[in-house]
C-alpha cells in the first residue's frame, strides 16, 4: 500500500518505518523482472503515448514513477513519508523526475496542472474520497485523465473500495469512464490473486 495520511490513520502503518522493507513485495518493489514488465504493459496502455505530466500520489518508493520515467514521461511524486520519498528519490536519481513530501488528497503542487493523475491503493483510505475525486480531477489538464488502481481486500473483514462503486462515484465527473481487471492477472502481484483488484481509467 502507498502512504497518507488519513492511510496511517485507518491503517495504523508507520509508513517511515515500513519504508525500509517495502519493497519486499513483489507489486511494490517489482524487483522480479516478469513482475516489472506486467505492470510497465499495463502503464503503456493507460498513459498517453506521448511524453506526458504524471503526477504520481502516494508513490510510495516511486516504483510507478519509474516505470513512468522509463516511458519518457515527466513524473510528479508526492507521499506522506520523508523516508518514502527520500527512497523515490534515490530510485530516479538523474531522471526527469520531483518528488514531494506532502497529502496525497491535497498534494502541494500550487497552480501546476498534469496530463495523468495515477494513484494506487490510497482512495480505499479517504475518509471523503468524493471530495477528494473532484480535487483531482481540478488537477487535470483539459484532455488529462484519472488513472486510479484499487481494490477489495480480503474475505472476513474486507476493506477497499469496489469498482462498480468508484465507477458510480466518477460517473458525474468524467465523460469516460473504463474499468480494467487486474485479479486474473497473477504476473501483476507476484502469485495468484482472489479478491477484487482493478485499474478505472476516467476521462473528464
Amino acid at each position: 500500500m502507498t502512504s497518507h495520511s488519513s492511510d496511517a490513520e485507518r491503517t495504523g502503518v508507520d509508513w517511515d518505518a515500513e519504508s525500509a522493507g517495502f519493497d519486499d513485495e513483489p507489486d511494490h518493489g517489482l524487483r522480479d523482472p516478469v513482475v516489472r514488465e506486467a505492470w510497465a504493459a499495463r502503464l503503456r496502455g493507460w498513459l498517453p503515448r506521448g511524453p506526458a505530466d504524471v503526477l504520481d500520489l502516494g508513490c510510495g518508493t516511486g516504483s510507478l514513477s519509474l516505470l513512468a520515467s522509463e516511458a519518457r514521461h515527466r513524473v510528479t511524486g508526492v507521499d506522506l513519508s520523508p523516508r518514502m520519498v527520500e527512497r523515490a528519490r534515490a530510485k530516479l536519481a538523474g531522471r526527469d523526475a520531483a518528488f514531494l513530501v506532502g497529502d496525497a488528497a491535497a498534494p502541494p503542487v500550487g497552480e501546476q496542472r498534469f496530463d495523468v493523475v495515477l494513484v494506487r491503493h490510497v482512495l480505499w483510505t479517504l475518509s471523503d474520497p468524493g471530495r477528494v475525486l473532484r480535487h483531482w480531477r481540478g488537477l487535470l489538464r483539459p484532455g488529462g485523465r484519472l488513472v486510479l488502481i484499487e481494490g477489495v481486500w480480503g474475505t472476513v473483514s474486507p476493506v477497499g473500495i469496489s469498482a462498480d462503486t468508484l465507477a458510480a462515484m466518477l460517473a458525474p465527473l468524467a465523460a469516460d469512464v473504463r474499468v480494467e481487471r487486474l485479479s486474473d492477472d497473477p504476473l501483476l502481484w507476484g502469485r495468484e490473486v482472489e479478491d477484487e483488484r482493478y485499474a478505472l481509467i476516467a476521462v473528464p
